[in-house]
C-alpha cells in the first residue's frame, strides 16, 4: 500500500460508515438492547462491566472458547443481571434472537473474522482493538460494514474521554498549542505480560482449534492460551497494545493519519520465556510535518506516566488518561485532572449510536486509521527495515 493508495482505501473506508439515513434498524427507546460478548477474559470482563453500567442495555450472551471461564463469569455475574446464554461458538451466540449488539474481545487475530460474522448476522459491533491484526483483513472488515450498515464502534475509548476532546478542540483546532513536529508517546510495566507460565495438558472444555482459528496450526501450550500476547501469531505485541492507542490520539489532534513511513527496532532483551513479541520497542512514525516517537516496555523501566507529549511551537502538552498538563513557553503551567471513565463514556457513546442514531466516536475509519501505523511499525520490526508500504502479510 503506498500513498496514493491509502487515500484511495480512507475514502472507501469512510463511504462505508453509517449515515442518519440508515438507522431503520435502531433499537426502539423503550427496548433494551441485548448485547453478546465474545472472549470475556479480561478486556471483555472489563468493558463488558461497563456496558452492564447503562440500564438501556441487557446481556444476553456470552461466548468463549474455554467452558470454565464463560461458566464463572456467568456465576458471578449480580442476580439483577440476570442468566446469559453460554457458548463456546461465537456463531450460536450471533444466532440468539435477543442479541442486537455485540462486544468482540476475542484475542486480535480472531477480531475481523468474528466482526465479519456478527456484521453479517445483522448485528451492531463494538470491536476491541486493534481493528486489524494483518492488513489484508481490511477489505473485508470494510466490505462487511458497508454491506451491514450497523454501528461499529472501535475500542479507542480516548476518543469519548471529555478532557481529550476538549484538547482537540481548544489546543489544537484552536491552536492553542502551534504548530506539532515532534511527538513521544511512552507506556511501560505491564505485570501480566511477564508472568511465567508452566505448561499443562489441555484442559477439558477448552477448544484450542477455535482459539487458533485461521492462525498456523500447533499443539496445544497453556502459555499460548493463557498469554497469548507473547506471540506474533495471536497479536502484535506492544505495537498493536499500546501503539494504537497512542498513535490514535496523535493522528486525531492532528488532523493527519497519512503516515510516510515507519522504523521499528526492539527485542526480547530480558524475558527469554516462550515469547516471540518483544518484551522492549522503539518506534519512529514520519508524517510529512511531524514525527511521532513510541517507546514501550512490559519490563518496569522508570517510573513515568503513560502519556502523549505534543512539543508545539507554544508550549508542550502532556496528556494521559487521567488528565493533562499544558506548559506554555511563556506564561504559568496548567494542570487539569480527569476522573472520566473512558470505558463508560465509550460503552456510553456506542449505545447513543444504537438507540438514538449519535455519531460514534470512533468509527471504522479511525480504527484502520489507527492501524495504519502500528502495521507499518510491525512490518519494519520483523523485517529490520523501515516500511514505506504495507504488503499482505503485514
Amino acid at each position: 500500500m503506498n500513498r496514493r493508495e491509502f487515500l484511495q482505501a480512507a475514502a472507501t473506508v469512510s463511504a462505508s460508515t453509517m449515515t442518519a439515513r440508515s438507522y431503520s434498524q435502531i433499537v426502539g427507546a423503550n427496548n433494551k438492547v441485548g448485547l453478546g460478548i465474545v472472549g470475556v477474559g479480561r478486556r471483555g470482563r472489563i468493558v463488558g462491566a461497563a456496558f452492564l453500567k447503562d440500564k438501556r442495555l441487557r446481556l444476553a450472551a456470552i461466548a468463549d472458547t474455554y467452558e470454565a471461564t464463560r461458566l464463572r463469569v456467568a456465576a458471578q455475574l449480580p442476580p439483577e443481571i440476570g442468566e446469559p446464554a453460554t457458548y463456546n461458538a461465537h456463531q450460536d451466540l450471533l444466532a440468539h434472537k435477543n442479541v442486537d449488539a455485540v462486544l468482540i474481545a476475542a484475542p486480535d487475530h480472531l477480531h475481523v473474522p468474528i466482526a465479519h460474522d456478527a456484521l453479517a448476522a445483522g448485528k451492531h459491533v463494538y470491536l476491541e482493538k486493534p481493528t486489524l491484526h494483518r492488513w489484508h483483513e481490511r477489505d473485508t472488515l470494510v466490505a462487511s460494514a458497508h454491506k451491514a450498515q450497523r454501528v461499529l464502534q472501535c475500542g479507542m475509548q480516548q476518543r469519548s474521554g471529555a478532557h481529550y476532546q476538549q484538547v482537540k478542540e481548544e489546543y489544537f483546532d484552536g491552536g492553542k498549542l502551534g504548530d506539532v513536529v515532534q511527538v513521544r508517546a511512552v507506556w511501560h510495566d505491564f505485570p501480566w505480560q511477564r508472568r511465567e507460565i508452566p505448561d499443562a495438558p489441555k484442559p477439558a472444555g477448552l477448544d484450542w482449534e477455535r482459539f487458533l482459528g485461521g492462525a498456523p496450526k500447533v499443539p496445544y501450550e497453556t502459555v499460548r492460551y493463557d498469554s497469548w500476547r507473547y506471540f506474533h501469531e495471536y497479536g502484535n505485541g506492544l505495537l498493536a497494545d499500546i501503539l494504537t492507542h497512542w498513535a490514535d490520539v496523535a493522528q486525531w489532534f492532528q488532523n493527519d493519519s497519512t503516515p510516510l513511513s515507519a522504523y521499528a527496532t526492539g527485542g526480547i532483551y530480558k524475558l527469554h520465556d516462550q515469547r516471540n513479541n518483544p518484551d522492549t520497542v522503539s518506534a519512529v512514525v514520519k508524517y510529512a510535518n511531524w514525527n511521532l516517537n513510541f517507546e514501550s516496555s512490559v519490563l518496569p523501566l522508570r517510573d513515568e506516566r503513560p502519556s502523549v507529549v505534543f512539543e508545539g511551537t507554544k508550549g508542550l502538552l502532556d496528556i494521559a488518561r487521567d488528565g493533562y498538563i499544558f506548559t506554555p513557553y511563556q506564561g504559568q503551567p496548567v494542570r487539569v485532572d480527569s476522573r472520566n471513565d473512558l470505558e463508560l463514556a465509550h460503552t456510553k457513546n456506542f449505545l447513543d449510536a444504537i438507540t438514538t442514531g449519535a455519531k460514534p466516536n470512533a468509527p471504522l475509519e479511525a480504527g484502520i486509521q489507527a492501524s495504519i501505523p502500528v502495521l507499518l511499525a510491525v512490518q519494519s520490526y520483523w523485517t529490520k527495515l523501515p516500511a514505506t508500504s504495507l504488503d499482505k502479510s503485514s
